[in-house]
């Protein structure tokens, strides 16, 4: 196993993007509350700027890079959201982005990333998405990894900083796992805030990568079924895995349908626009119940809002 970050990791990220990311609301939620029975506290990283909380990851790295890493531009795999908040960023800060999408990925965010100035390469898929930024980073772009960097894990740990600090009574935390830099930045800074809070991961089958990782011991390739692009990373790395083996309770796995009726309910209980990929909390949260009792004090990240009223009607109709 790896070095694991530390909390002062996660502070020092925290002091570098001070004042360029939004300290997000954390709130209760009357809504989730009588729906699932218990306190639900909410981390609404959707009001992040670029509508998720990936700039924290994207400001992290790209301000510790030297001049010449920036000058040789930067480039970036993505589902959607780390897409959108590479060229974001980048652009903020005068650096050439070339971010690199999946054709599923949604047309919004392809649109987005494109508009806020970066060159967005589209691919038949994931996998090739990731190979032909292994390609760019090669030709001597400076990488930017949505999920396999340490830095951009610090970053994403200042959600887990923030929530930690405005709820500290929360006995269990669900956070969605992509490639799995969220729930190791959270992990690492509830450990240290809140030591007896348990952290569950939550991934849509068809994207459960680290899930299957954790069976078979360390990461390993999947095949990317899910319509849940912004989760769908086609295997961990072994510094997420080493965070997720070390300092998460479990993953639990949802089906694509209670995925985006979790959407829905968000809308309808807590009065967001949340992605699946922050719907599948909702069920994840009735499993996690299951298993630990009434007791229990949920605190729910809604870690991103980019998916259109048409992208959730469709899905729905095609989920029944």
């Amino acid at each position: 196993m790896g070095d694991l970050l530390t909390i002062d990791d996660i502070r020092a990220a925290a002091a570098l993007i001070d004042g360029r990311v939004l300290r997000t609301p954390t709130l209760p939620s009357p809504g989730l509350s009588a729906l699932l029975g218990v306190p639900v506290t909410v981390k609404l990283e959707l009001l992040q700027h670029t509508g998720s909380f990936k700039p924290r990851g994207a400001f992290a790295k790209i301000l510790g890079l030297s001049a010449a890493e920036r000058g040789a531009g930067v480039v970036g795999v993505s589902g959607g959201n780390h897409g959108i908040a590479l060229a974001e960023v980048a652009g903020r800060l005068g650096v050439r982005a070339t971010v690199v999408m999946p054709e599923s990925a949604p047309p919004r965010s392809i649109e987005t990333a494109r508009a806020a100035g970066a060159d967005v390469r589209l691919t038949q898929d994931m996998a090739a998405a990731f190979a032909l930024m292994d390609e760019l980073v090669q030709a001597g772009a400076t990488l930017v990894h949505p999920f396999d960097d340490p830095a951009v894990v610090a970053g994403q740990g200042t959600v887990g900083l923030e929530f930690a600090e405005a709820a500290p009574d929360v006995t269990d935390v669900l956070v969605s796992v992509g490639g799995g830099g969220l729930i190791s930045g959270v992990a690492t800074a509830f450990r240290a805030l809140v030591p007896g809070a348990r952290v569950w991961g939550v991934e849509t089958e068809g994207a459960d990568a680290m899930s299957r990782a954790l069976a078979a011991g360390g990461p390993v390739d999947v095949a990317l079924t899910s319509l849940v692009t912004t989760l769908s990373a086609p295997r961990v790395s072994p510094l997420t895995y080493d965070h997720v083996a070390a300092l998460v309770e479990d993953v639990v796995v949802v089906p694509d349908a209670e995925a985006v009726a979790g959407t829905i309910t968000l809308a309808e209980q807590q009065k967001v626009w949340a992605e699946p990929a922050a719907g599948c909390l909702v069920a994840a949260a009735r499993t996690v119940l299951e298993r630990v009792g009434p007791g229990a004090r949920l605190g729910l990240v809604i870690c991103g809002g980019n998916a259109t009223v048409a992208d959730v009607a469709r899905w729905s109709a095609d989920l029944r």
